[in-house]
């Protein structure tokens, strides 16, 4: 008897034994402790809303050949920016992709005798994350390029459509020869910039508009996210980290491997987790999605961001968002840091992070209209610009200054963009209360009829939306016809 009890009991404990080693091996849960690393973060109140991918990746401009040499362009955020792209386009195929040196046409000749439009990416945007934004199938030469211009165009003498994908190298092009678009369709969004101001180019690429564009000036109230919120956000434990101010009077919170300072009186942070160099490829695709998610789950979206490829040295390894309000980005207008995130990403982990703690209130305190100088006027600044030579864009955008604690004033400029990615204000808006000469207003308006058949033939096929929209000026928000003095 005694025997038989051992023998069950032995038996017993055998299998608890085995029980317990199947439960450690398979980290059930309620077994064991519980690991995190260093990596983890603690999840804290949410702070801004969110955004996805798609909505980060958009062309900077669409430009709108009419033909005749004549152009027109337009921004993010405009009624007729989002019906070209999100109505036109991007519900549309694009296959078939061959490959050709990009002098495989005379683009100039294009530029200035064919209807077309062009939308174009700032540095360029990889295949793999511009499919977020377009319907693309191609090769693997094709899926593994960064593309910097889509170019669709009417050939003059055909009925021919043809579509064209710009390597950023400037190497190579990539003809979509099976794009699900139309005659139609290029007529429409010529239709659409016959009520645009119109611009000219300039030798070397940059466009001038013919006259003065009407822009307004904004003042927002905002509040500020709290520098503790940062914090609980970004560290794995806050209570384990100590807080001190450096002589700049920056505040600085440390757990003794990351960082974070709060300066410019607690509206502006610069994060660090240092993190060994990495020698494998950093993929900038990859960097993206990492970036969203990280903002996602740090602090959030203040308004529409653009993701901005960084090129040159470190490329994939630095990312940017650039901040929009309403149609036009904000640039940095130093000392006062505002209008864009910065991130540092090695193989998908985040090691840098800067951005505002401002967040703007969604009504706008006041609003007053700003023109911006155009024709010989703007070409005559540009020409006396001291790095004229180094201007690789020219953008109408918004410059950030804080009226008070309480309000933020966003000013119209004209901006260019550098060769060395940097950008800067080149001219500022006409003073209050300025209004261009009536006749001004007038050629712009009536600059669309030019006496070009093709561009006349263009305009008298839109289809019944289009010219409604331009009837009535089309424009709920921001883009109006020339003159209307809104």
């Amino acid at each position: 008897m005694i025997e038989k009890a051992k023998t069950t009991v032995l038996i017993v404990l055998v299998a608890l034994s085995l029980l317990q080693s199947y439960l450690l091996a398979y980290s059930m849960p309620g077994l064991g402790a519980t690991v995190r690393s260093d990596q983890d973060y603690v999840n804290a109140e949410p702070m801004g809303p969110a955004a996805s991918v798609e909505s980060v990746i958009f062309p900077e401009e669409l430009i709108i050949h009419l033909g005749d040499n004549k152009h027109t362009v337009i921004y993010p955020g405009t009624q007729f920016y989002e019906m070209i792209l999100n109505q036109r386009i991007q519900g549309r195929e694009f296959k078939g992709f061959q490959r050709s040196p990009s002098n495989v046409l005379n683009w100039e000749e294009i530029r200035r005798n064919d209807i077309g439009i062009e939308l174009r990416f700032n540095n360029g945007i990889p295949v793999e994350l511009m499919q977020k934004l377009l319907k693309l199938e191609g090769d693997l030469l094709f899926l593994n390029e960064t593309i910097d211009r889509i170019w669709i165009f009417k050939t003059s003498d055909t009925e021919e459509v043809r579509t064209f994908f710009f390597s950023a190298d400037g190497q190579m092009v990539y003809e979509s020869v099976r794009a699900d678009l139309t005659v139609r369709d290029v007529q429409d969004y010529v239709g659409f910039g016959q009520f645009q101001p119109k611009y000219t180019m300039t030798a070397d690429g940059l466009y001038i508009p013919d006259s003065p564009i009407q822009t307004t000036e904004i003042v927002f109230p905002y509040e500020v996210y709290s520098p503790d919120l940062m914090q609980r956000s970004l560290f794995f434990d806050p209570n384990t980290t100590r807080a001190f101010e450096d002589r700049s009077g920056s505040q600085i919170f440390t757990d003794g491997k990351k960082g974070l300072q709060v300066e410019q009186n607690g509206n502006w942070i610069s994060y660090t987790d240092p993190a060994a160099p990495q020698s494998v490829e950093n993929l900038l695709s990859d960097n993206v999605y990492a970036s969203v998610s990280f903002v996602n789950q740090h602090g959030g979206w203040d308004g529409v961001h653009r993701f901005v490829n960084q090129a040159g040295e470190g490329e994939g390894k630095y990312i940017r968002f650039k901040q929009y309000v309403e149609q036009y980005p904000v640039i940095e207008t130093p000392p006062f840091r505002y209008g864009y995130m910065r991130l540092t990403v090695q193989q998908g982990v985040v090691t840098e992070y800067a951005r505002s703690l401002i967040t703007l209130d969604p009504q706008s305190e006041s609003r007053s209209i700003r023109w911006l100088p155009g024709g010989e006027t703007l070409l005559d600044r540009l020409q006396n610009y001291a790095r004229r030579g180094e201007v690789t864009a020219l953008f109408p955008a918004l410059q950030a200054l804080p009226v008070d604690e309480k309000m933020v004033r966003f000013t119209p400029v004209w901006a260019v963009r550098l060769t060395d990615g940097t950008e800067a204000a080149l001219t500022d808006a006409f003073p209050f209360g300025y209004e261009p000469p009536e006749e001004t207003k007038e050629d712009t308006a009536a600059n669309g009829a030019s006496g070009n058949t093709e561009q006349e033939t263009a305009q008298s096929e839109m289809t019944d939306e289009v010219k409604l929209l331009g009837a009535v000026g089309a424009n709920k928000l921001g883009i109006q016809p020339p003159g209307s003095g809104r």
